[in-house]
């Protein structure tokens, strides 16, 4: 398993929620297994305690986020740091059961937790692996989608650092938004019509083209 893949973990946690929406799907046990994907033995830890501690670190991982949206680094990187000794893990490298074309196994770094409880082991993996993203690709790469009213999570891993949204269909979203603003703007500059024409004279000449009286 590659180091990046942590960081989908964070992004995973934080999108449970969509607070502008007041939407929430981190309400069971079964909603907390989901967010473990593939990590079926490190799920089947979970216990009814884990939503409301899962909930407090996905606060927690949030901040973190809409810190690095704001630009503000120092302040991104010391909540992360703050995550990070609170919930420690150890690298390791493994192989699990995947060869190679030879049989040889297919060696990687792994992120081994020693969690006390599931939150604690997810919050740890989800952590270092945001922290890897952070330290590898900047701390600009966190942002929150621009499509209103998602703000969903995202980690932008695009060459020239150009994502604004979380998904294709933010994207498409936000540009159809667009579209239709643009149309709506030239419709009422349209409606209002042009500038009205000069069509009157000057008193100067005017009184040059009158026709002389009394003579």
């Amino acid at each position: 398993m590659e180091l990046a893949y942590y960081s989908d973990y964070a992004a995973r946690l934080v999108n449970s929620e969509e607070p502008v929406r007041g939407k929430d799907t981190l309400t069971s046990v079964d909603a907390v297994r989901d967010l473990f994907g593939a990590n079926k033995s490190a799920a089947r830890r979970t216990t009814d305690s884990d939503v409301t501690r899962f909930r407090s670190v996905r606060a927690r991982l949030r901040a973190v986020f809409e810190a690095a949206d704001t630009g503000d680094e120092t302040l991104a990187v010391d909540l992360l740091n703050s995550l990070l000794m609170e919930f420690p893990v150890s690298p390791q490298i493994s192989g699990h059961d995947d060869r190679d074309d030879s049989g040889d196994p297919l060696w990687h770094m792994h992120l081994a937790d020693h969690p006390s409880n599931a939150t604690a082991g997810y919050a740890a993996i989800a952590s270092m692996g945001l922290a890897i993203h952070l330290t590898e690709y900047g701390v600009d790469r966190l942002g929150l989608c621009e499509a209103a009213p998602c703000r969903n999570a995202y980690l932008d891993t695009s060459t020239n650092r150009s994502r604004r949204y979380c998904s294709d269909r933010c994207a498409t979203r936000a540009n159809v938004a667009a579209y239709r603003a643009r149309k709506r703007l030239e419709a009422d500059r349209a409606a209002d019509g042009p500038p009205p024409a000069s069509t009157g004279r000057t008193a100067e000449n005017a009184q040059e083209s009158a026709p002389a009286q009394g003579r």
